[in-house]
């Protein structure tokens, strides 16, 4: 017959209790370098993909575009005479779901701020670089040219979207225009907007009528789609006759969530037909 065990002693107690303690901090040391090792992956190493991603798509759209201009009837023009009126602009490519077809610079944000725009805002298109949203219009359209773009992994477009302020330059390049927007008034500034000298700020106004109430920057619900609509937030897909041309850009908010939109409303200014060797002067801005 087997002895009866004695009492557990204390500092047999105490053993179990620093195994419990010791292979709880284990586990939890495990699942820190887990999470970590996630936030390194999701952050910086998608980053890389979606920069060769990004330079791809860039190489096949020069490509495309370097095509047209062989092809093409080259008019000279003299650098006053670029400036196009954008209703007399006809599109002449068409657009491939998840293939580059334009390309957005934001001067203020450096002179390498320099995206192709892809066809599409479903994950794999966006993993490539800021996509469009197929539904609205193209640039330089009456409505609403609307695009999408992450704010942090996955080459990070729209990462610093936050720093920008009323006026400064969206500058859009289609395969034979080039689309100037500036954003429009804050929110903050609509009381003193008329009252108060800008500099850059020609065409760029309070918004009335239909338009009051939008903003050259909104945080809003990942639902509010109506801001990317023909007129944001009036809920229909026409684009009224006396629309306005707007660029609307979106991404997460805050950074490292995508609990809220940033969303960035901009207006057409100006636009210039492409010539060799010619780049519009907003590019230049600071």
């Amino acid at each position: 017959m087997t002895a009866p065990r004695g009492p557990v002693t204390a500092s047999g107690g105490r053993s179990v209790g620093r195994t419990l303690i010791r292979g709880a901090g284990e586990v939890l040391i495990t699942l820190g370098v887990v999470v970590l090792l996630f936030v390194v992956y999701e952050v910086y190493i998608t980053d890389l993909f979606g920069e060769r991603k990004q330079a791809q798509a860039t190489v096949a759209v020069d490509r495309v575009w370097a095509d047209a201009e062989a092809t093409a009837t080259v008019v000279a023009q003299a650098p006053d005479q670029l400036a196009t009126d954008p209703r007399e602009r006809v599109p002449r490519y068409d657009t491939v779901t998840g293939e580059g077809f334009a390309k957005i610079r934001i001067p203020v944000l450096g002179a390498d701020y320099v995206f192709t725009v892809v066809e599409g805002t479903d994950p794999d298109d966006l993993y490539i670089g800021p996509g469009h949203y197929p539904e609205t219009q193209l640039p330089g359209e009456q409505g609403n040219f609307a695009v999408a773009g992450h704010r942090v992994s996955k080459g990070s477009p729209f990462n610093d979207l936050g720093l920008l302020h009323s006026c400064d330059a969206i500058v859009v390049e289609t395969q034979d225009d080039w689309f100037v927007y500036r954003v429009l008034p804050m929110a903050e500034e609509e009381a003193t907007w008329a009252s108060t000298p800008r500099a850059r700020c020609g065409g760029v106004g309070v918004q009335a009528g239909a338009y009051a109430g939008v903003y050259g920057r909104e945080i809003t619900l990942p639902s509010d789609y109506a801001q990317v609509l023909p007129v944001p937030t009036v809920l229909s897909t026409t684009v009224p006759p006396d629309a306005q041309r707007l660029i609307t850009l979106t991404t997460c908010h805050p950074q490292f969530s995508d609990a809220e939109r940033m969303i960035i409303h901009g207006v057409l200014v100006t636009s210039y037909a492409k010539a060799p060797g010619f780049l519009p002067p907003e590019l230049a801005e600071t």
